[in-house]
């Protein structure tokens, strides 16, 4: 069913292989994921995105899986004029080889961000990230990318962590924190205080509001209105294939409305962004 056109700032390209998760059987459960160009492409047809952010599916505790993917969603992004890709690069000093090999595709055309995530292991203040880490953010200043960066509740994903890159990179680097936070507590942290101070103090600091809870975007809607700023930092996306574009959409529109502020979510907070 076709929808009305958006811009989708988080997808992925890329089926995993089945792992054994939290110590149970092997599972796949990004049903949705899609293995080539053509489905990807199809998916954006389907859903009516006009405009769109690929980048490697990852998940599974290996870090050449991902790496693998590059490929694939650079072939999307030169492929098709609708899709600009982000490349998988990792905080790890063990990727360093890998890292090496990916950010020889960053100047390809159609590049506009560098994906990383510590899920699969290394923290923000873990030592033995720094030199990768600091790659990863210079490189990506230098060439006018944006850094993709995961959120989630505790541990090296949490706000608390990934606080700190952009306290240290957001003045030079443009930095897209997804997931709003990362749940309860990273909604909290983030619409409660943390975006707004960023922005004051000049951080080239953007978020979307993938796997959101319910409450979250109506309260960064009411903290925009409230505050004044913020409306062009907010991106809408999807995470396919972890998340659905219908409730996805249908969560973010509820609350943006019709006006300009829905545009600036929809579409042209995304333009700006990545081109």
């Amino acid at each position: 069913m076709l929808r009305t056109p958006t811009h989708d700032a988080h997808r992925h390209i890329g089926v995993l292989p089945a792992y054994p998760f939290y110590g149970g059987p092997a599972i796949t459960a990004d049903l949705s994921a899609t293995a080539t160009v053509a489905d990807f492409l199809a998916s954006l047809d389907a859903e009516g995105v006009e405009r769109t952010l690929v980048l490697p599916n990852y998940g599974v505790p290996d870090p050449q899986v991902s790496f693998d993917l590059n490929h694939l969603a650079l072939e999307a992004a030169q492929q098709d004029d609708r899709v600009r890709c982000g490349l998988w690069v990792s905080p790890k000093a063990s990727d360093a080889e890998r890292n090496e090999a990916a950010l020889r595709l960053a100047v390809e055309d159609g590049v506009a961000a560098l994906k990383t995530s510590f899920l699969l292991g290394g923290s923000p203040t873990d030592p033995d990230c720094a030199e990768q880490i600091d790659r990863i953010f210079t490189t990506a200043a230098d060439l006018g990318l944006v850094v993709h960066v995961h959120t989630s509740p505790g541990a090296a994903s949490d706000v608390d962590q990934i606080g700190t890159l952009v306290e240290r990179y957001g003045d030079d680097t443009k930095i897209h924190l997804v997931h709003l936070g990362g749940g309860m507590s990273g909604h909290m942290k983030l619409i409660g205080g943390r975006l707004f101070d960023w922005i004051e103090a000049g951080k080239q600091v953007y978020t979307d509001t993938s796997w959101a809870i319910g409450f979250a975007p109506a309260w960064l809607v009411a903290e925009i209105e409230e505050r004044g700023i913020g409306h062009d930092r907010i991106l809408f996306a999807t995470d396919t294939p972890w998340g659905d574009y219908a409730g996805e959409h249908a969560r973010l529109a509820a609350v943006a409305g019709d006006g300009e502020l829905a545009k600036g979510f929809f579409t042209t907070n995304f333009e700006a962004l990545y081109g």
